[in-house]
C-alpha cells in the first residue's frame, strides 16, 4: 500500500474539547502536548512541549537550532515573543557580493543565523509556565532516543531533501548524512527514525534551562565546528542573545481584530491585505470578481512587504503608517477591473511548522517554528543532532535596501503565528505555515471564518490559490475550474499545481461562546487535534 495514495474523497469533521486542545501537523507530537496538559500544564506548557517534540517529529521543518515566534493569550491579555536571532557579526554581505552571489545563499554557513528557539522556549515557560521546565523535554527525549514512526508526509519531504543534500560535498554538511540518513536514504512512511545525539542535546538543554546552547557547552561546539568549517557564527554571538517580548499589532476586519507578530516578521503582510479589503464584500466565495480583489491587494500587500519590511532599526516607513486606513484606502483605489504587476506604495505620502494550544482556564497560545528551508542550511553539528537553520537567506545583497544583509541584523522573516479576538474576547489561535504562502493563507483563513462564515475545518479544507510572482497565480486542483477561466479574461497566468504541499498547512482553535474549543488542524498534512 502507498500511505501517501487516498483514492477517495474523505472528510474531517471539527473536533470539539473542553479542558484542553493541542493541534499541530504530526499526531504523536499533539498527543505529547495533550500529555502536558493532562499532567496539570497549561497552553503554554503544552505549546513548548509539542515544538521541542516537533523537533524530533518534523526534522525536515524545524530543529533546534530554528527560530520561532508566538502569540500568547492569557487571563485575557495577548502578549508576543519574537524569537529569532540576528546575523553574526562577522558576517559579510561584501564577502558574498565578491564571491559572485546575487543573493544570500540557501545553503552552509552563509544564510546561518543566530538560532532563537531555544531561548524563546524558556523565555515562555519562565513567564506563563506552571510545570518544571525540564518536564516539558519528557516526551521528546523519549521519542529521539527510541526512536517514532515517521508520518507519511514528512517522509514524502524527507526523501526530498535526501536527494539534495546526498550529493552535497562540502565538509559543513558532512554530519547530516549521519543524522538524518543513516541508512543512506530517508526513512520511509511508518519506519522508526530516532536520533540518541539529539535526545542527549534535548536533555542537555532541559537541565540547563537552555544555558548550554548560548553560553554553554553546546555552544563550544557550535563555535567550533564554524570556526572548522568556515561559518561566521561564534559563541559571542550566541552568548549575547536573549528572545524578545514584542507588542503585537493588529487590524479591524469587518468586526473581528487580526492580530501578527510585528516586523521583522511578515505578519505586517496579513494586516495591510485585510486592511486594504476591509471594506469589500463578499457574498459568496465562487465568484471571480471576489477572487481577483483578493489576488490584487495580496500582491500590494507582498510589494510593500518586500520593500520595507526588515530588522525593526533599519526600516524605512512604520509600521503604523503602513496600516493607516488611509493608505489602505489609497491601496484600494489602484486595484483594476484586471490584472495588475504590483508596485510598492508610498506610505508617507498618504520549511516551518505550526500549532496552537488552549487550556480549560482560556489560556491559549498561537506558535510557530522553523527551520526555513528543508533541513535548513544542511550545517549539522557533529553528535548533537542540531540542525542550523537558513533563515538569512531572506537578507539581500543590495546595499540600499533595509533588508540588506548585516552584522546584527535580523532578517525578513516568514514565519508569522495568527490570532483572531472580537469586542476584547478571545476567538483564538490560527496559522498557515509555508514561507511567502503564510499571509496568502492566513489571509484566506480569516476571509472563509468572517465573510463566508465556515466553521474552523471547512476553512482549512477550502481549496486555495497563491501568488508566485509577476502575474502568475497558482491553485489547488479542487479550485473552480470555471473561476479560473473568468481570472485568466482578467488577465491573471493560472496554473494548477500537481500536489497541495506549496499551499501551506494550518491548525485553528476557535472558543465557542460557551467557552468549549473547536479545533482543525489541515487535511494537506499529518495532523490531528489531541482534544481532552
Amino acid at each position: 500500500m502507498d500511505p501517501l495514495i487516498y483514492r477517495y474523497p474523505s472528510r474531517r469533521s471539527v473536533v470539539y474539547g473542553q479542558r484542553g486542545m493541542v493541534c499541530t501537523s504530526q499526531p504523536l507530537a499533539a498527543q505529547a502536548g495533550l500529555e502536558i496538559l493532562k499532567q496539570g500544564g497549561n497552553a503554554v506548557d503544552a505549546a513548548i512541549a509539542t515544538a521541542i517534540a516537533m523537533t524530533v517529529m518534523e526534522p525536515v521543518s524545524c530543529g533546534v537550532g530554528g527560530d520561532a515566534f508566538a502569540l500568547v493569550w492569557m487571563k485575557n491579555k495577548l502578549y508576543g515573543l519574537n524569537a529569532s536571532g540576528p546575523a553574526p557579526k562577522g558576517v559579510s554581505a561584501e564577502e558574498l557580493r565578491a564571491a559572485g552571489n546575487e543573493t544570500v545563499p540557501l545553503r552552509g554557513w552563509a544564510p546561518v543565523t543566530v538560532p532563537g528557539q531555544p531561548s524563546g522556549w524558556i523565555k515562555l515557560s519562565r513567564r506563563f509556565g506552571k510545570l518544571p521546565f525540564a518536564v516539558l523535554f519528557g516526551p521528546a527525549i523519549r521519542y529521539a532516543r527510541e526512536g517514532h514512526p515517521v508520518a507519511p508526509v514528512i517522509s514524502w519531504q524527507w526523501s526530498n531533501q535526501y536527494r539534495l543534500f546526498s550529493k552535497f560535498t562540502d565538509p559543513c554538511f558532512a554530519h547530516w548524512g549521519e543524522t538524518f540518513a543513516p541508512k543512506d536514504r530517508a526513512p520511509l512512511a511508518g519506519e522508526i527514525w530516532g536520533s540518541p545525539a539529539l535526545a542527549r542535546t534535548l536533555e542537555e538543554l532541559a537541565q540547563s534551562e537552555c544555558e548550554s546552547f548560548y553560553r554553554g557547552p553546546l555552544a563550544a561546539k557550535i563555535d567550533a565546528f564554524s570556526r572548522q568549517t568556515g561559518g561566521w557564527l561564534r559563541a559571542e554571538d550566541l552568548a549575547e542573545y536573549h528572545a524578545q517580548w514584542v507588542e503585537p499589532i493588529s487590524v479591524r476586519y469587518k468586526g473581528y481584530d487580526v492580530w501578527e507578530i510585528p516586523p521583522n516578521g511578515h505578519g505586517l503582510v496579513v494586516l495591510m491585505a485585510l486592511n486594504i479589503l476591509r471594506n469589500d464584500t463578499f457574498a459568496y466565495r465562487d465568484n471571480a470578481e471576489a477572487y481577483h480583489r483578493q489576488i490584487e491587494a495580496m500582491k500590494l500587500a507582498f510589494a510593500d512587504g518586500q520593500q520595507y519590511i526588515a530588522d525593526p532599526a533599519s526600516m524605512s516607513q512604520s509600521v503604523e503608517s503602513l496600516l493607516a486606513p488611509s493608505y489602505a484606502d489609497a491601496r484600494r483605489r489602484t486595484i483594476a477591473d484586471t490584472a495588475a504587476m504590483p508596485q510598492a506604495g508610498d506610505p508617507s505620502s498618504g520549511g516551518t511548522i505550526y500549532l496552537c494550544t488552549a487550556d480549560g482556564d482560556g489560556n491559549m497560545v498561537s506558535y510557530i517554528q522553523s527551520n526555513y528551508k528543508g533541513f535548513g542550511s544542511g550545517v549539522v553539528i557533529p553528535d548533537t543532532g542540531i540542525a542550523l537553520h537558513d533563515r538569512g537567506a531572506n537578507f539581500n545583497l543590495t546595499p540600499t535596501h533595509p533588508n540588506c544583509l548585516a552584522p546584527g541584523k535580523k532578517p525578513y522573516h516568514t514565519i508569522i503565528p495568527g490570532f483572531l479576538s472580537k469586542n476584547g474576547n478571545a476567538v483564538g489561535p490560527f496559522g498557515v505555515m509555508g514561507a511567502f504562502m503564510q499571509p496568502q493563507g492566513q489571509a484566506q483563513v480569516v476571509m472563509n471564518t468572517v465573510d463566508y462564515h465556515m466553521n474552523p475545518q471547512e476553512a482549512l479544507d477550502a481549496p486555495r490559490w497563491q501568488w508566485v510572482g509577476g502575474m502568475n497565480i497558482e491553485v489547488e486542483r479542487g479550485f473552480p475550474y470555471t473561476i479560473t477561466e473568468e481570472l485568466v479574461r482578467k488577465g491573471h497566468t493560472i496554473r494548477v499545481a500537481p500536489d497541495s504541499l506549496s499551499f501551506g498547512r494550518g491548525q485553528i482553535i476557535w472558543r465557542n461562546d460557551q467557552g468549549v474549543l473547536m479545533g482543525a488542524t489541515d487535511p494537506r498534512a499529518d495532523g490531528s487535534v489531541a482534544a481532552w
